[in-house]
């Protein structure tokens, strides 16, 4: 088995959650990011937090945070190069911070399913879940370019370098994002 390291995505603009940082909107008394945290973290090796803002307050998980190469938040994908930059190993699982229950064992299920490809992501029902994602460091170049170009589709990336979605047909809750303040009263609320 190769070693995996974890990367939780928190470096946007949080622009649909009115300007909040969205990995720290607390969800249950508990900022978002740390329900992510609790999903990843035993499946990997190690965890990064990509954030661009309130670095401090992810330091006090323990885990490494990272920030993003380039100033003008970039996307996820930004995110993603930081992410495979600073991995000690050679696979990186990605996972948004606003996707608290993303399934136990996401990352072995992308692993062996990924035909060799350089990158998975999860497809449910529903939609394809880019930043729910296994990429390998081969790919760093190539994502320095595309982002360089300024490109900052996720899905793109990911189909033009040769990598294909993972049918996962768990519950479509499983993937669900908090992306505003009205899908947080909703999930406080249940």
């Amino acid at each position: 088995m190769p070693t995996f390291t974890g990367v939780i995505l928190a470096g946007g603009q949080g622009s649909r959650m009115g300007g909040q940082d969205k990995g720290l909107v607390l969800l249950h008394g508990q900022p978002l990011y740390q329900h992510v945290l609790q999903q990843l973290r035993p499946q990997v090796d190690s965890v990064l937090i990509s954030a661009n803002r309130h670095l401090d307050r992810y330091q006090l998980s323990g885990c490494k945070v990272i920030t993003d190469t380039t100033q003008d938040y970039a996307g996820p994908l930004a995110g993603m190069l930081s992410g495979l930059r600073h991995s000690q190993g050679e696979w990186v699982a990605f996972c948004a911070c606003d996707t608290p229950y993303v399934p136990h064992d996401f990352v072995m299920r992308l692993w062996q399913q990924r035909a060799g490809a350089p990158a998975v992501w999860i497809r449910s029902a529903e939609r394809d879940h880019p930043t729910l994602a296994l990429l390998n460091r081969e790919l760093i170049d190539e994502l320095h370019l595309w982002l360089h170009r300024g490109e900052r589709r996720v899905m793109q990336f990911l189909q033009s370098c040769g990598g294909h979605s993972v049918m996962f047909n768990d519950d479509e809750s499983t993937f669900r994002n908090i992306n505003t303040p009205d899908d947080l009263t909703r999930e406080e609320r249940k």
